[in-house]
């Protein structure tokens, strides 16, 4: 059997029904065919393996147990409780596609946007300046130099809330109004780590092997934004493709959201003692500044307070 063209790689852990309906959308890819999926369970779960047990893969060659009902060859393995990173990197060494598809356990995609992801890395790279010498020289390596990120909303099943709705458009949990004036080209280099969304996001083989998620942050938050860094140090360039479009299966009230942005406080102080200059602590005038704003009883104040709220906790 020829190595499949995309390596769809899904972390989960405790929400086998959302995992389930997400293989669901998968089967129903115009591309299903080319696919192989992988799942990989961050800590024991009795549900998704009981879901996944006959595709689950053991021992140093992962060798698949059973035959599958779906259109592709799916490969589930467990993994200690970590964090996600550490499953997709986990996930990754066994990939055989050319390309590899990072989404999430709640993520739902569109029959059409694996396809998309495909085309999208066969585009010509043409529509990206090399001024340098060295860009020069990546010039004939394009097709391996650059990840595609696809277009993630809510999914309207779940019932959006007004913090959902808020945090769409705000930018703080998804930021696609940003890049909007770049859709189906690449996003500037200075901002492109700040969209590297592990939500709907793909790119070759070698480069998701070459550039792991760190697995010494233990917190959520900010990995995705670190990996973008090195992947933008390294000149890897970021595509958007917005008919890649996915559904996010998760619904968030005000109290999730602001909790959520108190773990991201911490973990903002974790990162930045392992990774020397990364830049999304507000310091100096804008520190003063987010200060002022959480004092004001509005959605955006009241979630720089719980932001700030983790900063100046003891972790």
């Amino acid at each position: 059997m020829p190595n499949p063209k995309l390596s769809v790689v899904i972390p989960t852990y405790k929400r086998a029904e959302t995992l389930k309906q997400c293989l669901e959308h998968l089967s129903k890819q115009t591309v299903a065919k080319e696919m192989e999926v992988i799942v990989v369970s961050d800590g024991h779960d009795e549900k998704t393996a009981v879901l996944l047990d006959k595709y689950r893969v053991s021992g140093i060659e992962y060798q698949v147990s059973g035959e599958s009902e779906w259109p592709f060859q799916i490969r589930f393995f467990e993994i200690e409780k970590t964090q996600q990173g550490k499953a997709r990197n986990e996930g990754v060494k066994i990939a055989e596609g050319d390309i590899v598809l990072f989404i999430g356990d709640d993520i739902f995609l569109a029959p059409d946007a694996c396809e998309r992801h495909l085309k999208a890395h066969e585009k010509s790279y043409e529509l990206l300046a090399m001024s340098d010498e060295k860009k020069e020289r990546l010039k004939a390596q394009s097709s391996k130099l650059k990840a595609v990120l696809g277009y993630t909303t809510w999914d309207p099943a779940v019932g959006i809330t007004p913090v959902m709705k808020w945090l769409e458009t705000s930018g703080w949990q998804f930021g696609y109004l940003m890049i909007e004036p770049y859709k189906n080209s690449f996003v500037p280099a200075g901002l492109q780590h700040k969209f590297t969304y592990t939500s709907n996001i793909s790119l070759p083989l070698e480069i998701a092997k070459n550039f792991p998620f760190r697995t010494d942050v233990h917190l959520y938050g900010w990995e995705d934004i670190e990996w973008g860094l090195r992947l933008k140090d390294a000149s890897v360039r970021l595509f958007y493709e917005p008919e890649a479009k996915a559904l996010h299966h998760h619904r968030m009230t005000l109290e999730d959201s602001l909790k959520r942005m108190e773990t991201l406080g911490q973990s903002v102080k974790e990162i930045e003692k392992i990774v020397p200059g990364f830049d999304r602590r507000p310091r100096g005038i804008k520190l003063f500044l987010y200060r002022i704003a959480a004092l004001m009883p509005t959605m955006a104040g009241r979630h720089r307070k719980g932001f700030l709220k983790g900063l100046d906790s003891k972790i």
